[in-house]
């Protein structure tokens, strides 16, 4: 597993975007629990985010493709808008602890 960030450096309804190991990530907290996934897109296999650290649409509700849209659930990463609905983003296992939130690659 490895260190992504504390959990003062994700609050709710934001969301971080990690490089680690040549493998890009994001993080996103609602609720008080942190979901992490890759940072690829299962429509064209691009990054999310339009500008660094940002992936969450306007509401910060969901997560949302730059590219063509696509909105995804926070909690699930499953597509419910856009071109590849129905698809999901690639969930990493996690926990988090007093040291902050870890990802396993």
């Amino acid at each position: 597993m490895k260190l992504l960030c504390t959990a003062a450096e994700l609050p709710d309804n934001s969301s971080r975007g990690f490089d680690i190991e040549g493998r890009k990530l994001l993080a996103v907290r609602r609720a008080g629990q942190a979901y992490v996934y890759l940072n690829r897109c299962p429509h064209r296999g691009v990054p999310l985010e339009w500008q660094p650290g940002q992936f969450l649409d306007a509401s910060a509700s969901l997560i949302q493709c730059a590219t063509h849209g696509a909105l995804f659930l926070i909690e699930s990463g499953e597509c419910v808008a856009g071109p590849c609905a129905g698809q999901f983003l690639t969930a990493l296992d996690s926990r988090e602890d007093d040291q902050g939130i870890w990802a396993n690659l």
